[in-house]
C-alpha cells in the first residue's frame, strides 16, 4: 500500500468486537484475564494496550520498519534509546542537536559515565575521526534545528556500521512523509510526535521505530520497565492526526516554499535557511535524499535582538510559541526559548545568533501569512 493508504489503515483494522471503522479508546488500566495458565494478549496498560498498539504499528509502517514504539514524549523516546547505552560506551553526535537532546547527553547520561563527541556530520572525513574504540551509537538530526542543514544520512550510516555502532536519527522535522532513514541506512528513527505526526498541537508524544531485532527487544523493554508511556486519549489523537499527515505535509510544504522565496528577496532579511531554496548550501544534497523539504523556515533578520523581538511581538497570525509541527503557523526565538540551555558561546558556534528567528509555517493561506510577515518587518 502506498503512503496515504497506510496512514489510515495500518493497524487500523475495524474492531472486532463492534465493527467500529475508528480504533476504538480503550480507556482501562487493567485487563480481565480469563485463566491463570494462559494470560490474554493485553495485561496491564503500561505494558501494552490495543490503541497504543495501533499507533506504534502505523508509524512502524510509515516509516517502513518492523517495530514501534510510543511514548509520553519526544524527550521520553529519546531517553528510551539512549537506556541501550552503559558506563564507558560513547556516543558520537551531530554538532547542531536540539537543545532538549543536548542536555539530556550533557547533563544526564555524561554523569552516568556515557562520552560523547559532537562531530562534524558535513565532512565525512572530518566526522570518521570523531569515533573511539567504544564508539556505540552515532545521533544526528537532519535537517538540524534550526538552521536546517542536512547530512548525507547515507555516507554517515557505511561509517557507522563500519564501526559497529547504532545509527540513530531524529526525523521530526520532516517526517516519515518526506523522508525515510531506514532506507537510508538508519538503525532507529526518533520521533516527537507532538510534532508533524499528531500535527494539531494538542497532545505530548514520542516514538521510536526500527527494525533490529535485538535493540528492539531492549528498548521494548525499558518502555515498560521505566513507563514513560503515553496516555490512550494521547495515543487515539496522534492517530487521528496521522491520517492526514500527507495531506497536511503537502500544504506546509507549498507554504513554505513560497515564504521563503518570498523572504528571501526581503530587504529586512540577510539571510533565509530553507532546503527547498537552490542557494542553500545543502539543496542538492536534499533533493537527493528526501522527497520533500518540510515546513520549518528560518532567517536572519537585519538588526539584533531589539528587531527581532520587535519581529515577534508585532505577529497576528504567526504566534510566539514554543514548538512546530501544528496546522497553525507558529515564530519561535531560538536564543531563548528552543536552544536557551545552551551557552552563548556554543550557540554562536552553530549560527544561532540575537537575529535569528525560526518559523513553523502552518497550512493557513499563504498570503494571509506573507502580509503578516511584511507587516511585521515593516513596523
Amino acid at each position: 500500500m502506498k503512503f496515504e493508504t497506510l496512514a489510515i489503515r495500518a493497524g487500523q483494522d475495524p474492531d472486532p468486537d463492534t465493527g467500529s471503522v475508528i480504533v476504538p479508546i480503550y480507556q482501562t488500566s487493567t485487563f480481565y484475564q480469563k485463566s491463570l495458565d494462559k494470560f490474554g494478549q493485553y495485561e496491564y496498560s503500561r505494558s501494552g494496550n490495543p490503541t497504543r498498539r495501533a499507533l506504534e504499528t502505523a508509524i512502524a509502517s510509515l516509516e517502513g520498519g518492523k517495530h514501534g514504539l510510543a511514548y509520553a514524549s519526544g524527550s521520553a523516546a529519546t531517553v528510551g534509546v539512549l537506556q541501550l547505552l552503559k558506563p564507558g560506551d560513547h556516543v558520537v553526535a551531530g554538532q547542531d542537536l536540539y537543545g532538549g537532546t543536548y542536555r539530556l547527553l550533557e547533563s544526564v547520561y555524561k554523569g552516568i559515565g556515557i562520552e560523547v563527541t559532537y562531530a562534524n556530520t558535513y565532512d565525512i572525513s572530518e566526522f570518521k575521526k570523531a569515533f573511539r574504540k567504544n564508539t556505540k551509537m552515532v545521533w544526528i538530526e537532519s535537517p538540524t534545528n534550526p538552521l536546517l542543514k542536512i547530512s548525507d544520512i547515507a555516507k554517515i550510516a557505511e561509517v557507522a556500521k563500519s564501526h559497529k555502532a547504532l545509527f540513530v536519527v531524529d526525523n521530526t522535522f520532516l517526517s516519515p512523509y518526506f523522508q525515510k532513514p531506514l532506507s537510508l541506512g538508519a538503525d532507529i528513527i526518533v520521533h516527537s510526535t507532538t510534532k508533524y505526526i499528531a500535527g494539531h498541537s494538542d497532545i505530548i508524544g514520542g516514538a521510536v521505530v526500527t527494525s533490529d531485532e535485538e535493540a528492539f527487544k531492549a528498548m521494548k523493554f525499558y518502555q515498560n520497565a521505566g513507563g514513560a508511556v503515553p496516555g490512550i486519549l494521547d495515543c487515539w489523537l496522534t492517530l487521528r492526526g496521522l491520517k492526514t499527515l500527507a495531506v497536511r505535509m503537502k500544504e506546509h510544504e507549498a507554504n513554505s516554499i513560497y515564504l521563503a522565496k518570498w523572504l528571501q528577496s526581503h530587504p529586512k532579511i540577510r539571510k533565509v535557511f530553507y532546503p527547498g531554496l537552490p542557494t542553500h548550501e545543502n539543496h542538492e544534497l536534499a533533493k537527493k535524499q528526501q522527497t520533500g523539504f518540510g515546513a520549518v523556515v528560518s532567517a536572519y533578520l537585519d538588526g539584533g535582538y531589539d528587531e527581532a523581538k520587535k519581529f515577534c511581538e508585532n505577529l497576528k497570525i504567526f504566534m510566539l510559541a514554543e514548538s512546530l509541527g501544528g496546522v497553525e503557523s507558529l515564530v519561535c526565538y531560538p536564543v531563548k526559548m528552543s536552544h536557551a540551555v545552551l551557552s552563548e558561546e556554543d550557540r554562536l558556534k552553530q549560527g544561532i545568533t540575537a537575529n535569528l528567528v525560526r518559523l513553523s509555517v502552518g497550512i493557513e493561506n499563504k498570503e494571509d501569512l506573507k502580509d503578516d510577515l511584511a507587516q511585521a518587518l515593516d513596523n
